[in-house]
């Protein structure tokens, strides 16, 4: 998604269990909609990575920079989403994104997709990842990880 489309994520503090929250603005692109003119169920996929993806890069952590200081790759697991509404071309949807568990190993996203102009919760979804070395084995999550999400 291109920068220019989409707001800086923002950080609210004491979130879930204290932990940070982080919203990213997006706006839905007429290629993103299927035939009954709302978005594809499976683009909401591509949504949320998005926002894990910003949560990530807002604290400082690329997926270069865990590969390279860490020796470590994320890798999810298994995602859980519930649709509630429709969205439609140009609406701008709210992705929030904070860590709801965290163990070991693994943990659980907990993000939720709201649409701007009603509030309306459009989909919700828990995304389990797992941090594994560069073979492919679980690994502690890295200290980087654990520090900026208070897990």
């Amino acid at each position: 998604m291109k920068r220019a489309e989409c707001k800086l994520t923002v950080l609210i503090q004491g979130g879930h269990m204290g932990r940070p929250i982080f919203e990213t603005r997006l706006k839905v692109r007429s290629y993103e909609c299927d035939s009954y003119g709302h978005v594809n169920n499976a683009v909401y996929l591509n949504y949320l990575e998005y926002g894990r993806m910003e949560a990530l890069e807002a604290m400082g952590i690329t997926l270069e920079r865990l590969k390279r200081e860490a020796g470590a790759l994320v890798v999810i697991r298994r995602i859980h989403i519930e649709y509630f509404h429709p969205a439609t071309m140009g609406d701008v949807l709210v992705i929030r994104t904070h860590v709801k568990e965290g163990r070991r190993s693994s943990g659980i996203f907990r993000q939720e997709i709201y649409r701007e102009s009603d509030g309306k919760t459009i989909a919700a979804a828990d995304v389990t990842w797992v941090f594994v070395n560069l073979q492919g084995r679980p690994i502690a999550i890295p200290p980087m990880v654990r520090e900026a999400f208070q897990i």
